[in-house]
């Protein structure tokens, strides 16, 4: 359908502060604390008051306050009436995306993992519940519980110096895992065939604040184009070499699949993977890409549960 609202973090009117995640055609219990500007429609229009009551936008033209609040009392008056009177008979939730005819998503507690899934303090398996998958560990590698970047992500132990700045600390292998909701590209060839760039340029041109920890890239060179299973499914992989003006350079991948659950929005999976002697071998790439499962599927080989060496 062409309105149909896409995959992303919208506002739960139930639970001020809080985002939930719309997979494209359902609510899930997925939430976080309400990131500043919400996705989806874009930020409203700046407001301002103007002496005789009235408010302005950006383009000049004029609205009423009155009218503009009495819109916002009807709205919670609804959303508050669904609170108080609950779900239905069969303790259902009406399905509609955001901005639909069906209340907002009332708060959820936090639930428990599928029957079968893997807990998330499993120390051999990184759980992306979100998508519905799981991706093996290796040995020598942690999932952290903080990071700059807000996605799922292992990596390497040991941490060193980054060449390019001394004062920041660096990997020599990084994986991390997330959902591509800022993009209307379908298919998983298009988009990591355009991810890969920001994959090379994220882990070796500039980190999340601007910094060059590697001096920069200097040239790359593509070593691998092609379609691949991941999790029962066609995906698509591309991966670089690149060089950086200092330290040894790296191994960038990405890799694209559709996700497992919901609307089977595309999932991105990124490889950064230090060069020389200290960093992982490549082949660690594949390993973990063959060891990605669906949540609850046990039938691993390196998959949930089962530690894989580096």
């Amino acid at each position: 359908m062409s309105n149909a609202t896409p995959p992303g973090w919208y506002p739960d009117a139930a639970t001020p502060g809080t985002d939930r995640w719309w997979d494209g055609t359902a609510w899930t219990p997925h939430t976080r604390p309400a990131a500043t500007a919400p996705q989806g429609f874009g930020p409203p229009e700046p407001v301002a008051t103007s002496a005789n009551g009235t408010t302005a936008t950006g383009r000049g033209g004029t609205r009423i306050v009155a009218l503009a609040v009495a819109g916002l009392v009807v709205v919670g008056a609804a959303v508050t009436g669904a609170v108080l009177l609950g779900r239905d008979g069969g303790g259902t939730r009406p399905e509609a995306g955001p901005g639909g005819s069906a209340p907002e998503p009332i708060a959820a507690t936090d639930t428990p993992s599928p029957s079968g899934s893997p807990a998330e303090d499993d120390p051999t398996a990184l759980v992306d519940q979100l998508n519905g998958i799981t991706l093996p560990i290796p040995d020598g590698w942690e999932k952290p519980g903080r990071t700059v970047e807000q996605v799922l992500t292992m990596r390497t132990v040991d941490s060193y110096d980054c060449p390019g700045s001394s004062s920041d600390f660096c990997y020599h292998g990084t994986v991390t895992s997330r959902i591509a909701s800022a993009t209307d590209i379908t298919s998983p060839e298009e988009l990591a065939k355009q991810d890969i760039t920001t994959a090379a340029d994220s882990a070796y041109e500039k980190n999340i604040v601007g910094d060059r920890i590697h001096g920069g890239i200097t040239s790359h060179k593509q070593l691998d184009s092609a379609s691949v299973s991941v999790a029962g499914r066609a995906g698509y992989q591309v991966r670089w070499r690149v060089d950086t003006a200092k330290g040894p350079g790296g191994y960038v991948q990405s890799l694209v699949f559709p996700s497992t659950i919901g609307s089977e929005s595309l999932i991105i999976v990124r490889y950064a993977f230090d060069a020389g002697p200290d960093g992982p071998p490549i082949s660690l790439m594949d390993t973990i890409t063959k060891g990605i499962r669906p949540i609850g599927d046990s039938a691993t080989s390196g998959g949930a549960g089962s530690s894989i060496a580096p």
